[in-house]
């Protein structure tokens, strides 16, 4: 029984890495750090939407959390404990870049202080050459040192600018977690170094993030791969910055197509976490894959990347009510009538969002204009109102023409009746009249001969 099972684990270990093969197929590099992966692998937490009815199934990936949202819907179209709450490590810095990019502006500059740089620390810092009390950068400088190379101090700094202090920034942090949705996200700083009160998970990191790359120049920062900080007032030195983000280089083992960017980070409780925007046939999808320590962060990503391939979009709403949304992302070759639209408010307000579901399953949503829907219906129901009573009322017309003309016709035969009675009465009286002067002539005759 033990050898059977053995067998059966060794079966499923070998397919998982011929699967992983075809998918790097293009990638040697992957192909190699994916097969090493699945030596290893562990498979013991499911994904939840595997057992969606109809819904493709997604790869097992190793790290213990992940998630894959659609950018434009927030549909998830993957969910592995997506749930679960997890330490962010520096995938804290994509909501800093976000908050501070709402509050404030580009060209605002930013001077260094000792509190800002006291975690300016080897193994703290990838900022080089180091920053210096007093130095100043200007606000977008400061961004690209935060999401290319995860500059903890530079975290720290901008917080304490934008927010007043490090916990007036950690409150709008907060905040903008609550407004987003987020049901599990509590930051206590502005870097992701490791504290126990600082955590989220992988479905709030993917909301935050999602937020994030709606903003034009987030976008920006955190697709480009190389970035010079020119000289400053305490440095002749420019700093040189590349991206962190392995599946964002040029060429190499890691480079993958389609990658938009994205944030790492590593902490030793929080392990290696990732968020990566990448594009597939067109559509943005957010991946996040969290605690794993490894490399296979990235490989497990790119699973997540080429399963979304899986997918496509559809349009199902009306667009004459249309405000947002109305597009489901569901798997190919599913047709726009196997999509259930599901109202959720109760008609009561201007503006309604409709579910839009594949087997019960969320995969989109859409707000409505509900005031336009309901007067567009009363003016339909008005109209068909109106026709009911022009067609009662020819309806009654006709009947009346008709009671009539039945009228008339029994009147026509009584008198046409009544008249050749007349006709006839008149007919015999003539006769009458004819016969009895004929018997009268022959008794006159009579008469004359009998003499």
């Amino acid at each position: 029984m033990k050898n059977k099972f053995i067998k059966s684990v060794a079966v499923i270990l070998v397919s998982v890495c011929m699967c992983a093969s075809t998918v790097y197929a293009d990638n040697p590099g992957l192909i190699k750090r994916s097969q090493d992966a699945c030596k290893n692998a562990t498979y013991d937490i499911p994904t939840v939407t595997n057992d969606i009815e109809g819904w493709p199934q997604g790869p097992a990936i190793m790290c213990d959390a992940g998630v894959v949202m659609e950018q434009e819907t927030g549909t998830v179209i993957y969910n592995k404990a997506m749930e679960e709450k997890r330490y962010p490590a520096s995938t804290t810095k994509i909501m800093t870049a976000l908050v501070a990019l709402e509050n404030s502006s580009l060209t605002d500059t930013v001077t260094f202080t000792a509190e800002g740089l006291r975690e300016a620390v080897p193994g703290n810092s990838y900022v080089t050459p180091v920053l210096q009390v007093g130095e100043t950068l200007t606000m977008e400088q400061c961004l690209y040192a935060i999401m290319l190379v995860s500059g903890n101090e530079v975290s720290t700094q901008v917080a304490m600018q934008v927010g007043g202090s490090l916990e007036g920034f950690v409150e709008l942090m907060n905040q903008k977690a609550e407004e987003l949705g987020c049901r599990n996200t509590h930051f206590v700083n502005a870097n992701g170094l490791h504290d126990e009160n600082h955590y989220t998970t992988a479905y709030d990191l993917a909301l935050i993030a999602r937020a994030a790359y709606e903003n034009e120049d987030f976008r920006k920062i955190t697709g480009t791969k190389y970035y010079t900080i020119p000289a400053t007032n305490m440095t002749s030195q420019p700093r040189e910055l590349s991206n962190h983000h392995a599946l964002l280089g040029e060429g190499g083992d890691w480079s993958y197509e389609g990658c938009l960017g994205g944030k790492t980070g590593y902490t030793d409780a929080a392990l290696n976490t990732l968020v990566t925007y990448f594009e597939k046939e067109g559509t943005v999808y957010i991946a996040v894959v969290m605690h794993y320590k490894g490399t296979q962060i990235f490989t497990d990503t790119v699973m997540l990347a080429e399963y979304a391939k899986e997918f496509e979009k559809l349009h199902v709403i009306p667009e004459a009510y249309l405000v947002s949304g109305g597009v489901a992302v569901v798997p190919k070759g599913t047709q726009p009538d196997e999509v259930e639209i599901e109202m959720q408010g109760d008609g009561t307000s201007k503006e309604e969002k409709e579910r839009l579901l594949f087997h019960g399953y969320q995969t989109g949503e859409a707000v409505v204009n509900e005031a336009a829907r309901i007067q567009d219906e009363e003016a339909a129901q008005e109209e068909e109102e109106q026709i009911r009573e022009e067609l009662e009322k020819e309806q009654t017309e006709s009947e009346s023409l008709w009671e009539n003309q039945e009228e008339t016709s029994f009147y026509e035969c009584i008198m046409a009746i009544l008249g050749g009675l007349i006709l006839l009465g008149l007919v015999m009286i003539i006769i009458s009249v004819l016969a009895r002067k004929k018997r009268r002539k022959k008794k006159s005759k009579k008469r004359k001969a009998g003499k």
